[in-house]
């Protein structure tokens, strides 16, 4: 992405922001160079002059820090504001400032010379909801009692938990690119036009797909007149075309696959594995995750964010609940969650409050364990018979691969498509499969991302 593009500017004599007071230091040695005098003090000088710069690059200096003087007629900020100070009209989109507006101190922190804070997707997610449930007012100029400013991208600044307030410009130095079709919640969505800032520039984090076809993703963002989540076109209602995706540097990703371990059951390779026991299959259809212990009821239910919320619903899916589901878990509560546990709890025959869909220490266990009874499928309804290898080959077309693409996006296993299940069997098909497959702990030759009759039963039970 282009990094902004500042003219320069003859910094005023009273504007207290960084760039004007940077600039007129930079004037007043460059002018004291130029005067006349003796060859020493020309020494003098020209040392001074080298020794503020060598200062600026061993600091970190970069116009990100130090930031641009205003342009004549352009509004001058009144210095840290507080949480009652002023919306200033007509203010750039954003800006790099410190927690609660204070001047940066030390190494820019575009520089990333220090560790960036490392943070899961979950809490991500859990801290971008926060604000959305306070209901934060957008404001360029004001800052939250968290020391984030109000706007944009000090939102996604706080979801990040980046050191200081950074802006459309400068968010990209903190992240990777990736394509829309990889993106997951805690990513974001960012616009900058380097032009002109306040026309357009904007910056949302991905919540998660709303549909199948992946038209529509939930968008968390700062606007006015407060944080808020709402389905949302890709990339955005205006200027779509323009928005990048990126990845925090510092994401820390959970539930990843562990590592291949020897069992005596292992299937061979090329063939689907054979069904093991249930307490085995539901410990491998965690998705290899080994923490089996209650997490607490206080990360469950209404406005409860994170990755055991995400778990639950995965777990759920796979033995029964992927009905309740429309477009696949998510790490944030909602009404499908309930009602996908409340419907496992009464597979388990329990009745009144022990099945009021909030998950306790006992249905924990036994779904983190595989063990009780699967969800029942509706009466008259029965999951579709295995049509055969052949049809999910290269170059295949048939009903048969589009549904197992949407049984797969709504167990949530679909982050591969780009623009979602087709009739059409293609390497996105074959990835996604393949993470079902890891999924349940096969490795090797059992998990190629070709279905077999196993994994058929499995996506569909």
């Amino acid at each position: 992405m282009p990094v902004p593009v500042f003219e320069e500017y003859e910094p005023a004599a009273d504007c207290p922001c960084p760039g004007c007071a940077h600039r007129r230091r930079e004037s007043a040695l460059r002018r004291a160079v130029r005067e006349g005098g003796h060859p020493a003090a020309h020494g003098a000088r020209r040392a001074l002059v080298l020794f503020t710069a060598a200062g600026v690059v061993l600091g970190g200096g970069a116009p990100a820090a130090v930031g641009a003087p205003h342009p004549p007629g352009a509004p001058r900020p009144a210095g840290p504001a507080g949480p009652d100070a002023d919306e200033p009209s007509g203010s750039p989109q954003g800006g790099t400032t410190g927690l609660h507006g204070r001047p940066l101190a030390g190494p820019a922190t575009g520089s990333l010379s220090a560790p960036l804070p490392q943070v899961t997707r979950a809490e991500i997610m859990a801290r971008a909801e926060r604000w959305v449930a306070e209901k934060v007012p957008y404001s360029m100029a004001k800052y939250w009692t968290d020391g984030y400013r109000q706007d944009c991208s000090g939102y996604v600044s706080m979801a990040w938990k980046l050191p200081a307030n950074e802006w459309t410009g400068s968010l990209h130095q903190y992240a990777t690119k990736i394509a829309w079709a990889d993106l997951q919640p805690g990513d974001m969505l960012l616009f900058h036009n380097p032009d002109n800032p306040t026309t357009g520039s904007h910056v949302t984090l991905f919540g998660g797909w709303t549909d199948d076809r992946r038209t529509h993703y939930l968008a968390y963002e700062q606007t006015k007149p407060h944080a808020r989540k709402q389905p949302t076109p890709l990339a955005y209602w205006t200027n779509s075309d323009r928005y990048v995706g990126y990845r925090y540097l510092g994401l820390v990703e959970e539930g990843a696959p562990a590592a291949d371990t020897p069992a005596a059951d292992t299937p061979a390779a090329g063939s689907d594995p054979v069904p093991v026991g249930a307490a085995t299959a539901g410990a491998l259809s965690a998705g290899a995750l080994s923490s089996t212990a209650y997490p607490g009821a206080g990360h469950f239910g209404p406005g409860a964010v994170g990755e055991h919320v995400a778990r639950l619903g995965r777990l759920l899916a796979q033995r029964g609940g992927a009905r309740f589901y429309e477009t696949g878990p998510g790490p944030a509560w909602t009404e499908a969650d309930r009602r996908a546990t409340a419907a496992f709890q009464r597979a388990q025959g329990w009745r009144g409050a022990e099945a009021n869909g909030l998950p306790g220490p006992h249905t924990w266990r036994l779904l983190t364990t595989g063990t009780g009874s699967d969800i029942p499928p509706l009466a008259g309804q029965s999951p579709p018979p295995y049509p055969g290898r052949a049809h999910f080959r290269p170059g295949q077309s048939n009903q048969h691969v589009e549904t197992l693409g949407r049984r797969l996006v709504r167990l949530g296993y679909g982050r591969h498509y780009g623009t979602g299940p087709s009739r059409t069997w293609s390497e996105a098909d074959r990835r996604n499969v393949q993470d079902f497959q890891r999924a349940q702990g096969w490795r090797g030759g059992a998990a190629d991302g070709h279905p077999g009759p196993e994994t058929w039963r499995r996506l569909f039970r």
